[in-house]
């Protein structure tokens, strides 16, 4: 065990290594697998839909090399570094992965790492990977929920890359000092600024995981190699914390329960592929258009009242109202009411070059009026949005978007995960039959069991 006052780097190796299954607690177990499941469906769902991954893949299999591990959704091999790019690109490019209940995003780097060292390790049993994923997804929301945020560094990059080297080093079987090795080395892809979130017209908000599963694998390779780290890592007088949050974090909390609380097991899952900061207003205007059965010709403004950060998937409004992207559709206020309004319900169906010039879409979108409210600015938890919709006839309907279908207070059951892989296996570059996608479900609930949790992956590629 590291002395109390080590830099917190010594105890998040130690917690990592330390980890066995025996120990984790029941919901770790479960989220890790259900991520799993989730992230995979994710991928193939995105080779099918969106166009931007096609790049990332031509520069992947350009690349060449040894065909360690497999590049989802369009087939063959390639060096695990490069296959944790491609599948981490497609893990979150459709929004729609999985996510902490205070946002950000931990499986898209987590998982797509952990499998492509452990297809170039070979033997990596169920146990161990569920090990991993759950180590990683502990880093992730330890760190997610105790730093001093300012809305300035794209956390799920930022914190991604260590949460994907602990399941990548885990996975591998790294030692103490090797995995402290790898937490500094991955230091050097921890990076990604907001602006690629929010802003308009560009690839990279949908692709980012690539970059930290693939920073990951490099990291976790190097460390095993004998490439030496940063033993002050993250309390340096030049450290991690001081550079990307002012000194402002809370150590205690980061070392709560270290190794007996696994926080991975409060992971969401999201019903619909988009940011899930707007799922709320969302659902709210799903629950208002169903409810008293509107019809979008007869209303006059959709008000959706915005805090800091809701408003900033408003901005520059008339871009947000008419996106030319896939990528910013996902991220618009605007566009999601209105998609929301028009079809009572959201699909990745919702999110094609054609679906981006649906004319009744398009209309309803130019009434949604965005209204600030500051007691919806994000803090740790983002406040729940509120939607109201204004007729014609002068008549009003409100509601505040709670309850939201995967929030806490509804989520996913292991049915509604499954129905969901299924959902988007149907649209993958070549879909895999029903016997593959039920197999697939079933081991994946039972991974506990497989003596090498690659199996998953063959079945599929």
């Amino acid at each position: 065990m590291p002395l109390p006052t080590a830099d917190l780097v010594h105890h998040l190796a130690d917690a990592v290594v330390g980890t066995r299954y025996a120990q984790l607690p029941a919901d770790a177990v479960e989220a890790a697998k259900k991520s799993i499941l989730d992230t995979l469906g994710v991928i193939l769902a995105a080779g099918g839909t969106e166009p931007a991954v096609q790049g990332v893949v031509d520069l992947v299999r350009e690349s060449g090399g040894r065909p360690e591990a497999s590049v989802l959704a369009f087939g063959g091999k390639a060096p695990a570094i490069m296959a944790a790019f491609a599948n981490g690109a497609m893990a979150h490019c459709l929004d729609f992965d999985d996510q902490t209940p205070w946002g950000q995003h931990a499986s898209s780097s987590v998982i797509p790492a952990a499998f492509a060292v452990a297809e170039r390790k070979g033997g990596v049993s169920g146990r161990e990977m569920i090990v991993a994923v759950a180590a990683g997804q502990d880093i992730f929301a330890r760190l997610r929920c105790n730093v001093g945020w300012r809305k300035d560094w794209n956390l799920s990059s930022v914190m991604g890359v260590f949460a994907a080297t602990a399941a990548a080093g885990r996975v591998l079987g790294l030692s103490r000092e090797q995995m402290t090795n790898a937490f500094g080395i991955a230091s050097m892809q921890s990076c990604g600024v907001m602006e690629m979130v929010c802003g308009t017209g560009s690839d990279l908000r949908g692709m980012y995981a690539g970059f930290s599963a693939k920073g990951a694998v490099t990291a976790a390779l190097l460390a095993e190699m004998g490439t030496t780290g940063v033993q002050s890592l993250f309390e340096g007088e030049y450290g991690f914390f001081a550079t990307y949050f002012g000194g402002r974090y809370d150590r205690d909390g980061i070392l709560e329960d270290l190794g007996v609380d696994y926080k991975g097991g409060g992971t969401l899952y999201k019903l619909w592929p988009s940011v899930g900061t707007a799922h709320s207003h969302i659902h709210a205007t799903i629950e208002l258009m169903t409810r008293h059965d509107l019809s979008v010709d007869d209303i006059d403004e959709i008000r959706v009242y915005v805090g800091d950060y809701h408003d900033l998937m408003c901005r520059p409004l008339e871009a947000r109202r008419e996106p030319t992207t896939l990528v910013d559709a996902k991220f618009s206020l605007p566009f999601l009411a209105a998609v929301a309004a028009v079809r009572r319900g959201m699909g990745v169906s919702d999110f094609t070059a054609q679906a981006l010039k649906d004319p009744r879409v398009l209309s309803a979108a130019q009434k949604v009026v965005p209204i600030q409210d500051r007691a919806l600015d994000w803090k740790l938890e983002l406040p729940p949005g509120r939607v109201e919709i204004v007729l014609r006839d002068g008549r009003r309907f409100e509601r505040v978007g709670t309850d939201v279908p995967g929030s806490p207070e509804a989520p996913m059951t292991w049915d509604d995960i499954a129905r969901k892989f299924a959902d988007c296996a149907s649209v993958a570059t070549v879909p895999p039959s029903m016997d593959q996608v039920s197999k697939v479900q079933r081991m994946t609930r039972e991974l506990e069991s497989l003596n090498d949790a690659t199996e998953l992956l063959r079945v599929l590629v």
